[in-house]
């Protein structure tokens, strides 16, 4: 019993350890240490964004979307999975001032917050999606190219090299691993070089836009839309296509990842997430608007969506003009997809949860060279095996995941007890102005105020919300952290049953399903004003996600029930990817972990000097200073580790006592390996002798 109680503890403390959110700031050395070149400005980190957006979303997912979910009503589609951005963004904004150090984007976010195994599943599921966008980039490019050659390429290597799977339209496409090698070794050359090369394509695509809207109002048709033609899948194909449409805005978080190379992460950082989200939303609504009222959603083409809807109408000079901005776009957002996945796989790498060989930059491009040969090797090989549809059904859950556990880490962080300089956390609850160290009460509550005003106050009496000079403690806390981790469990099992369950039945099996949903609802608004209660952190940021907690638990909502209206092949393939993710961490990341490593390190050093003082003054009771310690740290917030720590400590003095009680039956090793610990005795009870 004894035996699994440890090895739970043991396993427990290893999965929830987190990473000190001290290390992760400017003026702390990291646990791998930061070596990438600092040269991006904010100018360099909307170019990416809206580089990595635009590109596939916007010549491809549009197309798709259109024809196989919901018809003109991919419009609506991309303002939904715009506004799930939204909410997720402006977290991610909050995340890269408050630990601006954040080349692993997502993952290292969870990592100082949740724990290790929580953090790993993140990174992992990140590396999937850049290796899924990467390969579906250098597919969609060698279709558009493929496009422009009346089908030429495809033909050649289905007659030459045959078929996959004995489909037709799925083959070895050796032009799409080509591709991806060239853009591996782009982005490998340095992150500079890379970025301009980015912003060049970026003007030629900009140009095409604009050219795209002003050419297409020549050719509009009303009654594209017209007699139930907007919504021909309904509302359940809008919320379909939406989920996929989620893909084509995760460039917030491409700039999320450039937290070490940004010249000012704390300003440059929350500007270019809002600005390519306001882009990207402007570009999909406007060219989706044209598409369909150009060409009916049922004779939309499936590869070159854009291109063709002029050739319709014998614009031939239109469709060749718009195949420039095609190649120029799909090309940038290649490399956006192939831009973060070597910093996710580095900053992995560098914790100790990958193979830290992968973690190696070049001294001479300051990138990632290793990490970025491994993904841009795996990217290519992805491109040629799986067809370009394939690739599109995968996009959207591993990102959808992972942005929904930022909203939870910023809701977590929000209501924790602030660190002072010396390490510990404050406990003081002083009033309103400034408190200590200089940190401002934050009346985040303002905007409120002006909407409700003088109602504002009796609406905070009688939900019995804290007061603005109340602060959070470790109870305050761990009552916020329970909400919100049950708050997280409910919402997938509140949009399971919605979808899975009431969307598909009818009559009397539907209102009998409706109690179940009513009472789950229920108890999350309870878990909602419990957490509405608890007091706010005061501590201002030079950048703060707005209405906290409404805006995270919305961006959960939001994101949980697109992740649900996925196809069931899409949850298969995801489950494997994540069991294999799990099995790697279990074998090799959760051992070698460089927390693990300070662990042990640790361990050994407070083994030897208990070694050779565990005689020093008999008269020392350890239970007699315990409970003031206690007493002591009571005001301090621990993290997830304290009860482990807690653990460790009282089995180290058991264990002590048990060597203890065995010291005196084996007189000759006592005195034969004890000199040393004799002698100094002897000195100390001179020393402090009551003479």
């Amino acid at each position: 019993c004894c035996l699994t109680i440890s090895s739970w503890y043991g396993l427990h403390s290893r999965i929830m350890r987190t990473k000190p959110v001290d290390s992760m700031q400017e003026a702390s050395d990291d646990l791998h240490g930061t070596r990438l070149a600092r040269v991006l400005t904010t100018v360099d980190l909307v170019s990416l964004g809206v580089g990595s957006c635009v590109g596939t979303g916007m010549y491809v997912v549009a197309g798709l979307v259109a024809k196989e979910m919901a018809g003109p009503g991919v419009i609506l589609s991309f303002v939904i999975a715009a506004v799930a951005s939204i909410l997720s963004g402006v977290c991610y904004a909050e995340f890269g001032v408050r630990v601006p150090k954040t080349t692993g984007s997502a993952y290292t976010y969870s990592y100082v917050t949740v724990g290790e195994f929580v953090a790993f599943f993140i990174g992992w599921n990140l590396i999937l999606e850049y290796l899924i966008g990467t390969a579906a980039g250098a597919s969609a490019l060698s279709s558009m190219f493929d496009s422009l050659a009346n089908h030429t390429i495809s033909h050649y290597m289905i007659n030459h090299l045959g078929t996959l799977n004995g489909l037709e339209e799925s083959y070895p496409d050796l032009l799409a691993l080509l591709i991806a090698m060239v853009v591996t070794v782009i982005v490998s050359l340095g992150v500079k070089n890379s970025v301009s090369f980015n912003n060049a394509l970026n003007v030629v695509n900009l140009v095409v836009w604009v050219f795209m809207v002003l050419a297409g109002l020549f050719f509009l048709s009303g009654a594209n839309w017209e007699n139930g033609r907007f919504l021909p899948y309904g509302w359940s194909g809008v919320m379909q296509g939406a989920a996929t449409c989620f893909y084509a805005f995760i460039g917030f978080d491409i700039i999320a990842t450039t937290g070490e190379e940004a010249k000012s992460p704390d300003t440059s950082i929350p500007y270019a997430i809002t600005a390519s989200l306001i882009t990207c939303l402007t570009a999909y609504v406007s060219v989706s608007v044209i598409l369909t009222l150009l060409v009916p959603f049922n004779l939309i083409d499936g590869d070159a969506p854009l291109m063709e809807m002029f050739a319709v109408h014998g614009f031939l000079a239109g469709k060749y003009i718009v195949a420039m901005g095609a190649v120029a776009g799909l090309t940038v957002s290649l490399l956006g997809s192939l831009f973060p996945m070597p910093r996710v796989i580095y900053a992995m790498a560098g914790d100790g949860l990958l193979f830290r060989f992968l973690s190696f930059v070049s001294p001479h491009t300051e990138t990632p060279v290793v990490a970025c040969a491994v993904s841009g090797s795996l990217a290519a090989l992805l491109a040629l095996l799986v067809s370009l549809r394939d690739l599109i059904e995968m996009m959207s859950i591993g990102t959808l995941l992972a942005y929904t556990l930022v909203s939870v880490c910023v809701l977590l962080l929000r209501y924790q007890p602030d660190r002072d300089d010396s390490g510990g956390y404050q406990s003081d609850s002083s009033g309103c102005g400034i408190g200590e160290n200089g940190i401002e009460v934050d009346d985040s509550a303002s905007f409120l105020k002006r909407i409700l005003g003088s109602h504002y106050y009796t609406i905070r009496m009688r939900l019995g919300l804290p007061n603005l000079g109340d602060r959070p403690t470790p109870a305050t806390g761990r009552t916020v952290t329970s909400c919100v981790l049950l708050f997280f469990i409910l919402t997938f099992f509140l949009w399971t049953l919605v979808i899975y369950g009431f969307d598909r039945v009818s009559g009397g099996a539907r209102w009998a399903m409706l109690p179940f949903i009513m009472t789950v609802i229920v108890l999350m608004v309870t878990l909602f004003i419990i957490i509405l209660r608890q007091p706010e952190n005061p501590k201002k940021l030079p950048y703060m996600a707005p209405c906290v907690p409404f805006v995270p638990t919305a961006a959960m909502l939001v994101n949980i029930y697109l992740m649900l209206k996925l196809s069931s092949i899409t949850w298969v393939r995801f489950v494997v990817w994540c069991s294999l993710g799990v099995l790697i961490y279990f074998s090799y990341g959760m051992w070698n972990s460089s927390l693990e490593l300070s662990a042990r390190e640790e361990a050994a050093h407070a083994s030897s000097y208990q070694r050779y003082d565990t005689e020093v003054d008999d008269s020392f009771n350890i239970d007699e200073d315990l409970p003031p310690q206690e007493d002591e740290q009571e005001g301090q917030y621990q993290g997830w580790a304290a009860e482990e720590r807690s653990y460790q400590y009282q089995k180290h003095y058991q264990s002590q006592q048990h060597y203890d009680e065995q010291r005196p039956s084996n007189s000759h090793n006592s005195r034969s390996k004890g000199r040393t610990n004799e002698g100094f005795e002897e000195l100390v009870n001179e020393e402090y002798s009551p003479e």
